[in-house]
């Protein structure tokens, strides 16, 4: 799908602070320990920009006490010393500091698992939408050696190749010879998603012979070396490696492009979160959550990267594989870089959709859009019924048409094109999951 990007932007406005937030007498201000994707420099950045926020002077990192660990440390006008520990191990970490006391603030680059959820009732629902904050969207990228004349691989082929079944370029219609995998270790919020995108879904696990990295840029950097080597990696992290084309089911290959990975309609986006913790006490665990949910911490996350959750009006080029009626939306209106999605067998707003919905609400007001100048198009999973499947979707639409309406915004129309052009594989929970949604477009 080729998108016009026309940079419409908004993002919500982060509040002035009222009051500097307390410094303790000793030991950090924060301690947040989680993923590598987040920890490596995205949370650093978000931590400084919070402390400039906050006046802080002369602010900057230093080494922590192990590797892949930092320290961020200013001082206040009165010459106090705050410092803020960053540890980046991998997603599960975070949420076993949590659970013993060792940090304030989980970072990881997949939702919690039930298991964690278990492990941590007694700080609370993390599933709250209080406390799962999504703070920004990765696209995971399969990368080459850049000299690989392969440009596209859908998803079944990558769990052989990674599995080690499909070992050799030439069985892809490649050349090389044998295949060389590189993964992130067991640790790793990237290699969970993975598993869970690609490999668990057709019940296989990882090769043993694949190498494995805790960092990012040091995986990447392999790849780009090795003529017959293959990898997944963040987003920011491709560097010098060349990027492919995705497929999953009947969807249209994907570019891991910045628009396709904000609708999170590229079949191998990710969702990155920090975990705040319902009983937490810490002042300045709420002030980071809120700083990077606004304006200035997601310009931070921009620029670091990964793809920020600002609403932007994009146009889409029409196809001949699209129904007529949707063709002519794409002729006549904008798409916003928003998909509305729900709960796992619920027709409720996830935690996302419902941070999306403010943000959209205060696009659709600050751009005089308010009086039927916006139509909301629902998507599903395929049924035995096709009219069901319609049914539902239009169901889903009109579910994100009454939370506007609350807000003051009059649709012009809503639509639904039940399991018409899926993104996602719909013979997995997670590809269904992802092709029901509901995108919303302006005029």
């Amino acid at each position: 799908m080729r998108l016009r990007v026309l940079f419409l932007c908004f993002a919500i406005s982060l509040p002035a602070v009222a009051a500097p937030l307390a410094v303790p007498d000793q030991g950090p201000a924060l301690r947040i320990q989680g993923s590598n994707t987040i920890g490596a420099a995205l949370g650093p950045a978000l931590v400084k920009g919070l402390m400039e926020h906050q006046g802080l002077q002369g602010v900057h990192s230093e080494p922590g006490d192990g590797a892949n660990e930092q320290r961020v440390v200013g001082k206040t006008r009165q010459g106090k010393t705050v410092t803020i520990e960053v540890a980046a191990h991998g997603s599960s970490t975070g949420f076993a500091a949590l659970k013993n006391n060792r940090a304030d603030l989980a970072a990881a680059s997949r939702p919690i698992k039930d298991s964690e959820l278990i492990d941590l009732e007694s700080l609370g629902d993390q599933k709250s939408p209080e406390a799962e904050q999504v703070i920004a969207i990765d696209g995971l990228a399969i990368i080459l050696n850049p000299r690989n004349p392969l440009n596209t691989l859908n998803t079944e082929q990558l769990a052989q190749i990674f599995n080690g079944e499909v070992s050799t370029w030439e069985a892809l219609g490649g050349i090389g010879g044998a295949i060389h995998v590189y993964a992130r270790d067991d640790q790793s919020g990237t290699y969970d998603t993975f598993k869970e995108l690609v490999l668990s879904r057709r019940g296989k696990p990882l090769a043993g012979t694949a190498q494995r990295f805790e960092s990012s840029e040091a995986l990447s950097d392999a790849v780009s070396h090795d003529p017959q080597g293959i990898g997944f990696i963040g987003l920011p992290y491709v560097r010098q490696a060349k990027a492919v084309a995705i497929v999953d089911g009947d969807s249209q290959p994907m570019l891991p492009l910045t628009s396709l990975i904000a609708t999170e309609d590229y079949p191998l986006s990710r969702r990155l979160f920090f975990y705040l913790p319902p009983s937490s006490r810490n002042p300045w665990a709420k002030a980071l959550v809120d700083f990077t949910q606004g304006s200035k911490g997601q310009t931070i996350v921009a620029a670091n990267g990964f793809i920020a959750q600002q609403v932007q009006a994009i146009g889409v080029a029409p196809r001949p594989s699209m129904p007529d009626d949707y063709q002519a939306l794409a002729r006549d209106a904008q798409r916003l870089t928003v998909n509305f999605r729900f709960e796992e067998g619920s027709a409720s707003l996830d935690n996302k959709a419902r941070q999306d919905l403010q943000r959209v609400v205060a696009y659709i007001r600050s751009h005089g859009k308010l009086d039927k100048q916006v139509t909301l198009v629902g998507f599903g999973d395929a049924k035995n019924d096709p009219q069901r499947a319609a049914l539902l979707s239009k169901l889903r639409a009109m579910a994100v048409r009454r939370e506007l309406v609350k807000s003051g915004v009059v649709p012009r129309d809503i639509r639904g094109f039940g399991a018409q052009m899926p993104v996602a594989a719909n013979t997995a929970d997670e590809g269904r999951i992802k092709n029901r949604r509901v995108e919303v477009w302006v005029y």
